[in-house]
């Protein structure tokens, strides 16, 4: 509990302190310059301290008063604001979401355009970080983690699955998997790793071969740099296909070979009330349908080849 003297002292001090005067003070609060008075007595027997120097038609703060004084009006002030602003809220709604730093370079960012036509009446702030956010703490509305989707006391959906595989510029000419010998092979350290991991030994593993280290390897503690290494001809990644789905419709990488290996998955993980729901409605809306979206694009990347007529010959 705070210990503080009663508001309507505290209020009608402010009020006197702020016009030097009992009568103005009355005027503003609608009451009458002998309760002013009163309050303000009431409020010096709590404090032990005299606040004003009364004389005729006029008072004056003394040193108690006057080092009281600037606290007071900040406080009230404070609180006037808070009120207008919940009386007169902004037009448009500001929600936060929170990603790790790739995902929010590599998809998020580059969507913001579509979010913004979809969802005109919000205004949306993107945190990115490699942590994990504390969304009880608030100041995050909504964060897309990446994992296995356990989230206990909160909110979790599917966005959609990770998969990883080999990737590299079309000027590299890569081929087949006889190519990898002759390009440095790009890593993405991640902090921690489990079987499940898509590393480059998990990949010659499930390939069906030995994982030897060629010369030249190269190693990001970053994701997003080990694409742009990628992209710049560098050598040949082992990325997420969410994270690079652009660059490989554009034609500024390809995946020239397989096998996939499945990653984690990404969720959409919030605060599971009633209120919070509706707030996070529209954006969590688009969220879903730009994953369908996604999905939808991979698939047809990664649908089997056509069957070859007999007799025929396949071109490269």
């Amino acid at each position: 509990m705070r210990d503080l003297p009663p508001l309507s002292a505290l209020r009608a001090f402010e009020a006197a302190a702020r016009h030097l005067s009992f009568k103005n003070a009355a005027d503003e609060l609608a009451v009458t310059p002998t309760a002013i008075s009163h309050q303000v007595r009431q409020l010096e027997e709590w404090l032990g301290l005299r606040l004003f120097e009364r004389h005729i038609r006029r008072v004056v703060l003394t040193k108690e008063g006057a080092e009281l004084f600037p606290s007071l009006r900040e406080g009230f002030d404070t609180m006037v604001r808070g009120v207008e602003a919940l009386r007169t809220p902004s037009a448009q709604e500001l929600l936060t979401l929170s990603s790790t730093v790739a995902f929010t370079s590599k998809w998020l960012v580059p969507r913001v355009p579509a979010f913004r036509a979809a969802c005109p009446g919000l205004d949306l702030r993107l945190h990115a970080s490699d942590e994990t956010v504390d969304l009880r703490a608030g100041g995050v509305d909504l964060a897309i983690r990446y994992g296995r989707g356990a989230h206990a006391g909160l909110r979790s959906e599917l966005l959609f699955q990770d998969r990883f595989a080999p990737v590299c510029s079309p000027r590299l000419g890569v081929r087949g998997r006889e190519d990898l010998g002759h390009h440095p092979l790009i890593h993405f350290e991640w902090h921690r790793v489990e079987d499940a991991t898509p590393t480059w030994n998990r990949w010659f593993a499930s390939a069906g071969g030995r994982y030897r280290a060629p010369n030249g390897e190269l190693r990001f503690s970053d994701e997003s740099h080990a694409i742009q290494a990628a992209v710049a001809g560098q050598g040949i990644a082992l990325v997420s296909l969410v994270l690079v789905a652009e660059e490989l419709a554009s034609g500024a990488l390809v995946q020239p070979f397989g096998p996939e290996l499945e990653g984690f998955a990404y969720h959409l993980v919030y605060l599971d009330t009633p209120r919070h729901a509706e707030r996070l409605g529209p954006l969590r809306q688009w969220l879903l349908a730009e994953a369908k979206v996604l999905e939808a694009r991979a698939a047809g990347v990664r649908r089997p080849a056509r069957t070859r007529k007999p007799g025929t010959s396949r071109r490269r």
